[in-house]
């Protein structure tokens, strides 16, 4: 025969007769009244086809089918617990995971992180910096920073920042010594300080072959910060982020060799992932962090 009983808090109910003897001690545990209380339990009794207490001017005595349910009944209560404990978890804000190059996590973007956490203390940030490309539907972070070398995941929520340049650069210094490229075609004549990393510049490189010969590539980098350095201790030319290296250029450290070439192109783009930016506090972070971070970039 079916068992029509489908009340899961009738099981609470049950359990606290059976631990405190009554259903007037149980009503107190329970903060629900005394007759609420002996009428669930003789509903449970009737769903279930069982006496489960014998009544008594005593009290509510468990029968043997009770004790017999116990074990049961304090199963469910445990799943019961541990199922609001993992609800409750999944309310509190989990930390937002964003990856990007360290550069785009620095400077004025380190202010945008700054003024938001001031504004809502309660969300936390874990930063993933580096040339990493991390799977976002993957769930290995939340948002990205990336400049988007090849078409990004439809399904991600995109937020387009910019249009990336790049161009040769130089120190001052290995200009004074060696002069420097005015266009694509002088490179074959100079030291050139390559980024290799098959996550994010295939394209790059491509390019700086078809330029120069693979022997006037001096020296190979994994790292854009490593590069960088070289470039600007004068070591020879190299590729560099318009953007990033603007500053070096006003204040006389490097020299742009020549105008971006439009084939180096990159959208600069804000990927986030579809099921963290279900999160509420993902979505406030996005909207207060996307214009103020695209304003640097304009």
């Amino acid at each position: 025969m079916k068992s029509d009983f489908d009340n899961w808090s009738d099981i609470r109910v049950f359990l606290a007769v059976m631990r405190t003897g009554s259903t007037l001690a149980a009503s107190s545990e329970l903060g629900i009244a005394q007759p609420t209380v002996a009428r669930r339990i003789d509903a449970l009794e009737h769903v279930l086809g069982l006496v489960l207490f014998e009544r008594d001017t005593r009290g509510f005595r468990p029968t043997q089918n009770a004790h017999l349910l116990r074990d049961e009944a304090e199963r469910m209560e445990s799943a019961a617990l541990s199922f609001a404990e993992k609800a409750s978890t999944l309310r509190r804000p989990r930390p937002i995971r964003i990856t990007a190059f360290a550069a785009n996590l620095s400077g004025r973007s380190t202010d945008i992180f700054n003024d938001f956490s001031a504004r809502h203390p309660e969300i936390e940030f874990e930063f993933l910096p580096g040339a990493r490309v991390f799977d976002l539907m993957a769930g290995e972070a939340d948002i990205a920073l990336r400049l988007a070398w090849t078409q990004p995941d439809p399904e991600l929520v995109c937020r387009k920042v910019s249009t990336a340049q790049f161009t040769m650069f130089c120190a001052a210094s290995y200009a004074e010594r060696h002069g420097f490229p005015a266009s694509p075609q002088e490179l074959k004549d100079h030291k050139i300080l390559a980024l290799r990393h098959d996550a994010i510049t295939p394209r790059i490189y491509k390019w700086l072959r078809q330029q120069v010969p693979e022997e006037r590539i001096y020296q190979k980098f994994s790292e854009a910060s490593l590069r960088d350095a070289a470039v600007r201790t004068g070591q020879g030319v190299g590729l560099m982020n318009v953007r990033m290296a603007e500053s070096d250029v006003k204040n006389g450290t490097l020299i742009r060799c020549f105008d971006p070439p439009e084939a180096l192109n990159v959208p600069h783009l804000i990927l986030i992932s579809p099921d963290a930016y279900r999160r509420r506090e993902v979505r406030t972070f996005v909207k207060f962090f996307a214009p103020r971070y695209a304003a640097i970039y304009k």
